[in-house]
């Protein structure tokens, strides 16, 4: 890869991500800026399993699944920035802090996620980032997270 890569499609994704149908929860991952910030697309559509039972006849995305979302989103560009493609590389929660829900997000929505990274350095494991989700400009949810990057030895 290069210092030019600004970008990551769905194939890129998957070489980064371990998630798989129905977990991966990113579509796209535009602006990338190395390791410091990035903007992930999620396009929410019905035929997603969660819609199902979160709620029948009313389908919100859940909140969890926002910041999972954002999660992703922040390891792609970690993974594009430190060029960690096809290298089995697998992220863990460690905390989410300051988590705030402003709007629902329901199918037919394209989810924004705004990512910066607060704390975090190549060759780091421990990562820090602070997350804004929205849909067509409204925020529809907030959160920092720290997430354990594990690469296989």
């Amino acid at each position: 890869m290069t210092e030019t890569l600004k970008t990551a499609d769905i194939d890129m994704i998957t070489r980064i991500l371990p998630h798989r149908y129905p977990f991966l929860l990113v579509d796209r991952v535009e602006e990338i800026d190395g390791t410091q910030s990035a903007v992930g697309i999620k396009n929410v559509t019905m035929n997603e399993p969660h819609f199902q039972g979160h709620f029948p006849g009313a389908p919100i995305m859940p909140g969890v699944t926002i910041v999972e979302a954002m999660a992703q989103t922040a390891g792609v560009m970690v993974g594009v920035g430190l060029e960690l493609m096809d290298k089995n590389m697998l992220i863990y929660f460690m905390a989410i802090d300051g988590c705030k829900f402003r709007r629902k997000v329901v199918p037919g929505d394209q989810l924004k996620m705004r990512l910066t990274t607060v704390r975090g350095k190549p060759g780091g494991k421990v990562w820090k980032f602070k997350g804004v989700a929205e849909v067509d400009g409204e925020m529809a949810a907030e959160a920092e997270f720290t997430a354990m990057m594990d690469m296989p030895a």
